[in-house]
Formats: structure tokens, C-alpha cells, sequence
């Protein structure tokens, strides 16, 4: 048998080496982040808005919350879920080392209605400036600061502990609203997914995506197909300032399209998506039992319209440009509103 020709060493040497530069990168920043004057630090929080359940209703009791004069108590019929896909390509890998397992690209939480099986989905910005928990590379926690949401789950170790890690941050940007459950995936299952409904057909608007893949081409209508489904999701130019909002756009888009082929297949065969959650189970990461991500999974297959109008929302705020990386800052007075709506219920 003819063996595998195996790469140079310095190839080998020169792969381990950009790893580490990555990982170092990521704990230096978020430590000087950590280390910034105080000054700098409140300014930052007031900017942000301090969304807390103290700053939101006056009460550290998230499930009666006080807005314009009257009283709410937190649905119940809710089920919470935080749907997270992850800047990484490839199955799930746990990482002894802060920053090894990626990032939150997508945030997003799907709200279930166990009375009616409705669902609603809150998109939430990547770069969402709240509150979150510090780690030094071996785990050691330092404290909190505000920095990216998306960096939440990157303290953790890319599989569990960093969806538990995110999940405590999005509760505390919403104000104590508690989530019931998570289900994370890397975006190695896009491509996975995307060829289970035949491939999803897209008008290319980046430049850049030929770079990528000569079949992208800006202005062209593409069926999407094996990895070129990951590009589209994942393709910003990081040159241009706010790309990772322009680019949510493009996720809705692709979700949408999606659905909506996988919806016409479960209609033909029953077991279609009992048999997309099998095909991604070594991308995914879920606190969930399976009986209840393929209820939510159902429940948002007969949700007509789910990505438009009184169903889908997006974290109300504005893009700013921040010493380093874009920053979105949240509404403060728009989000608490939003809460109110998808979340509570007048006592």
C-alpha cells in the first residue's frame, strides 16, 4: 500500500506556530481590554447601556418586571432556546486553552410557545458591547469587563463551557431573562445542511467571495453547493466598517431559503429532520434532549412567515467603530421594549 506522503516539518512547525500567535492574540487583547482606565471602562457601560435586570425594572426579579407604569411577569409558556454557530470549521473539539475554540458568529434565541407552538426569533449582534466573564489561557477567571459578546463563548473551551459562558452573558444583557437550553454548531455543518435540501440558490453580493470560490461571482445567481454554502455564510470583507452586521443580512437570507426547502422535505418524509440532526451531531453541542431540539425544529418548520414581520426581531442599537473592532451598542429603551414583547406578559 502506497503510503501517505506526509507534509515538511516546517510546514508542520509554521501550522502550530499561526495557532499559537491566534490563541496569544486573543488573551492579549482581551487583557488589556480587562486592564483599560476606569474611566474608559464606565463610559463604555454607560454606552452600552447597562441592560440588567436592575437598570431594566428597578427589581433583581426577572420574572416581574415593572415598564411604563405597569407590571409584567415573564411568560411561562416559553421554552428559551440560544442558537449559536460558531466561527469554526470541522466537528467539535474541546480545547484546554481560552480562545482555541472559536467564536459566536450567530447569536440568536428561539422562543417557543408550548401553548401554540409559535415560534420567534431574536437575532442578537455578535459584537454586542455587554458585560462578560474573563479567563486567562489556562481558565483562571479574572473578572468581567464589557466587552464583545461574541467573546464569551471564546473563554470557554469550545464545546459545553462555552455555551454555558454565553448562555450567562445573553441572560444578563436581557436582563435575567432565563434561557432554557442551547444548541451550538460549527459552521463545518452549513455545508452539511445546505446539500441535504438540494442546495439553497443565492444572488452573490460580495466581490470578495471569488476569491474564495471562482464560481462566486458577484451579481450571479448560484445553487449553492458543498462548501461553497460555508463561504456565502461566512464571507465578510474586515476592511469595511460594520461587515459583521451587513453580513447578518446574508444569514437571514440563507436561513430563510433554507427553511423553507427543508420544510417541503419533511412534508414528503416524515423522518427528514430526525435524519439532518443525525447528519450534524459532530458539529453540534446541545444541553437539549432530542426529543426537545426536533419539537423546537418542528415547531420552526410550521411557523409560517418565521423570518418575517412579528416573528423575527434583532436587537435594537447602532454600530459604532471601536479602537480595534466594530462595536454595536444596544437601545437601551427600544430593547426593554423588545423584552416586553416577546417575553412577559401583563400581570
Amino acid at each position: 500500500m502506497k503510503q501517505k506522503k506526509q507534509p515538511p516539518k516546517w510546514a508542520v512547525l509554521a501550522a502550530k506556530l499561526l495557532v499559537f500567535a491566534a490563541v496569544i492574540g486573543f488573551v492579549s487583547f482581551s487583557v488589556y481590554s480587562f486592564q483599560k482606565k476606569k474611566a474608559a471602562e464606565l463610559a463604555a457601560k454607560e454606552r452600552a447601556g447597562e441592560i440588567t435586570a436592575q437598570a431594566a425594572s428597578g427589581t433583581a426579579d426577572s420574572s416581574i418586571r415593572t415598564y411604563q407604569g405597569k407590571q409584567y411577569k415573564l411568560n411561562s409558556l416559553n421554552r428559551v432556546i440560544l442558537c449559536i454557530g460558531v466561527d469554526t470549521s470541522g466537528e467539535v473539539k474541546e480545547h484546554k486553552v481560552s480562545g482555541a475554540g472559536g467564536q459566536a458568529d450567530v447569536i440568536a434565541l428561539l422562543i417557543q410557545n408550548k401553548a401554540t407552538d409559535e415560534i420567534k426569533i431574536l437575532s442578537i449582534p455578535r459584537d454586542t458591547m455587554t458585560e462578560i466573564r474573563l479567563f486567562d489561557l489556562v481558565g483562571n477567571e479574572l473578572g468581567s469587563d464589557v466587552q464583545h459578546l461574541n467573546l464569551a463563548y471564546g473563554y470557554g473551551n469550545g464545546g459545553k463551557e462555552s455555551c454555558e459562558l454565553l448562555t450567562e452573558a445573553v441572560e444578563n444583557l436581557l436582563g435575567g431573562i432565563p434561557i432554557d437550553g442551547y444548541l451550538s454548531v460549527t459552521m463545518g455543518a452549513i455545508s452539511e445542511l445546505n446539500d441535504m435540501v438540494g442546495g439553497v440558490t443565492v444572488t452573490i453580493d460580495e466581490p470578495g467571495m471569488a476569491d474564495r470560490d471562482p464560481a462566486l461571482v458577484c451579481g450571479e445567481t448560484v445553487t449553492l453547493q458543498g462548501r461553497q454554502a460555508e463561504i456565502y455564510v461566512r464571507y465578510r470583507d474586515t476592511n469595511v466598517s460594520q461587515s459583521a452586521l451587513g453580513r447578518m443580512g446574508r444569514h437571514k437570507e440563507f436561513a430563510e431559503k433554507w427553511m423553507n426547502q427543508a420544510s417541503e422535505k419533511q412534508r414528503k418524509d416524515s423522518q427528514f429532520l430526525g435524519n439532518v440532526f443525525q447528519n450534524i451531531q459532530e458539529y453540534m453541542v446541545t444541553d437539549l434532549n432530542k426529543d426537545e431540539y426536533l419539537d423546537a425544529g418542528l415547531a420552526a418548520m410550521n411557523t409560517k412567515d418565521l423570518f418575517q414581520g412579528d416573528h423575527f426581531f434583532t436587537v435594537p442599537g447602532e454600530g459604532m467603530e471601536g479602537a480595534v473592532f466594530d462595536e454595536f451598542y444596544p437601545d437601551k429603551e427600544a430593547l426593554e421594549e423588545m423584552i416586553i414583547e416577546l417575553f412577559y406578559k401583563e400581570i
